[in-house]
């Protein structure tokens, strides 16, 4: 069981580029990635993508790479033409304004737009190569991360889910209790309905019908499947973030329904202690990949 939180980062230099890497992570219903790199690089994007979706499956998750080559390939060139003709423009306006050209500062020319042009020789393999291997890194630093985190968590939703099992316990143990009321209710309200031509056969056939109506039996099979089915992800289902808010939905219909058959304080009590226990794994399961 993994978090849905997570960090890794890592800055090193590789033959002559610096090269840094940063992945968080927080909640998120589906996989949510945010790629962040020099534009030069985005032909690396799908394989980086690739790379971080084979070890995360959900999540919002933002990654940053930043390269910077400390030793410049860069290629200057200059463009006389274009250089005069802003001299030129900016000896009017100086003119115009009373300005001496002499004082025009030579940075004004060259900071103009196409004076100076600069490119980059950018092999993105060359880069691949050295970006990959440090990726992988702080991947690993990361889902381990989120591993350690989720570990955590499932600690805290076993908790919980031993609560509820006690609960369950709770409720097949009062359930004879619980019948018995009914029944007794039940055939209470034939007799005062009918009088003197009450028919016991026929009180004990529409009891046993009625009560069928208000036992919890089923709930308390289904529950306690549910509840089977809740440590089985836990233990075993390496991503089962979404299977636990499901089988919580369908658990929490059970509770609903046993509270709504009971007239027992101390039922009463436990349907809000396993409800409460409930409502604590679904809002974890929010944080679980």
């Amino acid at each position: 069981m993994n978090s849905m939180t997570g960090y890794g980062y890592k800055e090193t230099v590789v033959d002559g580029t610096q090269v840094s890497v940063e992945i968080r992570s927080v909640n998120s219903r589906f996989m949510d990635l945010n790629v962040n790199i020099p534009s030069y690089l985005n032909s690396l994007e799908a394989r980086i993508r690739s790379l971080v979706t084979e070890s995360i499956a959900r999540g919002k998750i933002d990654l940053s790479i930043r390269v910077r080559d400390l030793n410049s390939t860069a290629t200057v060139t200059a463009d006389p033409k274009a250089a005069k003709m802003y001299y030129d423009a900016i000896s009017q306006i100086a003119d115009a304004i009373g300005l001496q050209k002499e004082n025009i500062p030579l940075s004004l020319v060259v900071g103009q737009e196409g004076v100076l042009n600069v490119s980059h020789d950018y092999d993105a393999e060359v880069y691949w190569n050295k970006i990959n291997g440090i990726l992988g890194e702080v991947l690993a630093q990361f889902v381990s991360d989120r591993k350690r985190e989720g570990e955590n968590l499932k600690a805290d939703l076993l908790a919980k889910l031993d609560v509820l099992d006690s609960c369950a316990a709770f409720f097949k143990e009062w359930q004879p209790k619980m019948e018995e009321k009914f029944r007794t209710q039940i055939e209470g309200r034939f007799r005062e309905l009918l009088g003197d031509h009450a028919d016991e056969n026929r009180i004990m056939e529409e009891t046993a019908a009625m009560l069928v109506k208000y036992t919890i039996n089923e709930e308390i099979i289904r529950l306690a499947s549910h509840l089977k089915a809740l440590r089985k992800e836990f233990l075993e289902n390496p991503v089962p973030g979404k299977r636990i808010d499901f089988i919580c939905q369908e658990a929490n219909r059970e509770i609903n329904t046993i509270g709504s058959k009971n007239q027992f304080t101390e039922v009463g009590a436990m349907v809000i202690k396993a409800k409460d226990a409930l409502e604590n794994i679904r809002e974890q399961s929010k944080n679980v990949e």
